[in-house]
């Protein structure tokens, strides 16, 4: 009978052994698990962050692009509006020498 009693108690402590190895490989994993869990949390806090940013910034270019666009028109309308202050300039100097022309070519014959 001893003899199975230490062959039973040989098998206990194989047990205990085991179960002992199974409940440190859980407490690794778990410490693992809650590694990852503390990676995932700071990702997603950085995801966050950075979406904040994102939408900043894009609301920024898209008020500096409308201003863009508004200042595209307003110097298109200047630049036609110059345009035809330059063309009614030329139109007006060209019929200033023609009075200036024809007034000397009226004094001329009247002095002559």
């Amino acid at each position: 009978m001893t003899q199975q009693g230490a062959v039973l108690q040989g098998y206990n402590n194989e047990l205990v052994k085991c179960i002992e190895d199974l409940c440190m490989q859980k407490e690794e994993l778990n410490k693992q698990i809650q590694q990852a869990e503390e990676e995932k949390n700071k990702l997603q806090h950085e995801i966050q962050v950075l979406n904040e940013q994102l939408n900043c910034i894009c609301e920024d270019l898209a008020q500096k692009v409308a201003s863009r666009n508004e200042l595209d028109k307003i110097l298109a309308e200047t630049e036609a509006a110059y345009m035809k202050i330059l063309d009614s300039s030329r139109t007006l100097l060209n019929v200033l020498k023609k009075e200036v022309g024809s007034l000397k070519h009226t004094t001329e014959m009247k002095t002559s």
